[in-house]
Order: structure tokens, then C-alpha cells, then sequence
């Protein structure tokens, strides 16, 4: 879960593991209380309600705390998301269209392929679009989900950290076979990734001279 495999990793996860922890904080705090109560003033033990007037300070102090604590988290998240809108000027465009299910990606040189392939340490950016419905772009181990829309050009962004394939999956309902909307990032090495351009640019180049002979 906690594998750096791309830049925004360390700070989603912060995030969660933050709000995770307040709200466990919380719930033992409150599920301790209530049994201490419970147990305290049963009424086998015979004790005589009386009526308070309440808490000035422990009326602020449940206001002001819960508000500041939500406060923080509203300031992590936005940190967050405004990091993941600002793709770096250096980064690479890659095309990517979604439709009923399955996944295009088109890369700068025109090269076309069903498995999403870029190189470690290069930013990247997706375009999105999709064919029909919505759809959603989500790489669970890069922490990464956009919407996919139509008649929507949609973007994320993302530089890859860790060597290796990982899953992108379609996160919103999209149809009887929306299981099925399945792809993968690849990572890989600047030169096998250069290789692997090359020669699927080769491939489209001998497709191409073919089918203008006929």
C-alpha cells in the first residue's frame, strides 16, 4: 500500500492515515465514554438524576475542536489537489480515450497501443476522453482518479517513481462489462521505453506504406 510507485504516493497517504487516525481517535474516546456512563450511573446503583444547566467551556471546547480538525484536513486534501492539477511544462502528452471497455493510448509520435507504457521519472500527462459514457481513469497505486467524460477533455498527471506494471482500472459504472475495463501502466527504463517507441513507430510506418499500395 505504502510503495512510493509514483509522486503523489507519500502525500495521499499522509492524508488518509491522518483522517484514519483522528476518526479511530475519536471513536474509542466516545465508545469508552459511553460504557464508563453506562456503567457508572446504572440505575441498579441506585443513583439520583439531577438536572444540570450545562457547560460554557465544554460547549466551545466540542465546537472549536472538531472545527479545526476538519479544518486541517480540508488543508491537506486541497493541498493535494491542487498539486495534482499543475502538470510540470517539461511533461509528456499522452492521449487517452475510453469507451466501452477498454482503454486507447496515444502517444506524441502517434503511436497508438492498449497498454500504457512511459518511462520512470517523467512526468506525465493524460488527456482524457471518452467515446460514450462516463468513465474513470484510476491507477490505484499511483493514487491517481479522474473522471472520464463525454464531450469533456479532462486531464491528470502523474510522474512514475518504481519500475514495473500497474493496474488501471475504470471507476465508475459504465456498463454490463464496466469489470472488465481493465489496462495497465507499464514502467519502464528512458532507453527500453525509447526502444519499445521506436519500434511500434516502425510497425505503424510499414502499416502505413502497405496500405497506401493498395
Amino acid at each position: 500500500m505504502f510503495a512510493d510507485a509514483s509522486n503523489f504516493v507519500q502525500s495521499v497517504d499522509n492524508t488518509f492515515i491522518f483522517i484514519v487516525a483522528v476518526c479511530v481517535f475519536f471513536l474509542v474516546l466516545i465508545t469508552t465514554l459511553m460504557i464508563v456512563f453506562v456503567v457508572k450511573y446504572n440505575r441498579k446503583k441506585n443513583k439520583k438524576a439531577v438536572n444540570i444547566h450545562g457547560s460554557v467551556p465544554l460547549e466551545i471546547a466540542w465546537t472549536v475542536i472538531p472545527t479545526l480538525l476538519v479544518l486541517v484536513m480540508f488543508y491537506f486534501g486541497w493541498e493535494g489537489y491542487v498539486k495534482m492539477q499543475d502538470a510540470p511544462p517539461n511533461s509528456m502528452i499522452i492521449k487517452v480515450t475510453a469507451q466501452m471497455w477498454s482503454w486507447k493510448f496515444e502517444y506524441p509520435n502517434g503511436v497508438k497501443s492498449d497498454t500504457l507504457y512511459v518511462p520512470i521519472n517523467q512526468p506525465v500527462k493524460v488527456l482524457l476522453h471518452s467515446m460514450d459514457v462516463d468513465h474513470s481513469f484510476y491507477v490505484p497505486a499511483f493514487r491517481i482518479k479522474k473522471d472520464v467524460i463525454p464531450n469533456y477533455n479532462n486531464t491528470a498527471w502523474f510522474r512514475p517513481e518504481q519500475l514495473g506494471k500497474f493496474d488501471i482500472m475504470c471507476a465508475v459504472y459504465c456498463g454490463l462489462r464496466h469489470s472488465y475495463m481493465y489496462s495497465a501502466v507499464v514502467v519502464m527504463k528512458p532507453n527500453d521505453f525509447k526502444k519499445w517507441l521506436d519500434k511500434q513507430e516502425e510497425g505503424k510506418s510499414d502499416v502505413d506504406t502497405t496500405s497506401s499500395k493498395m
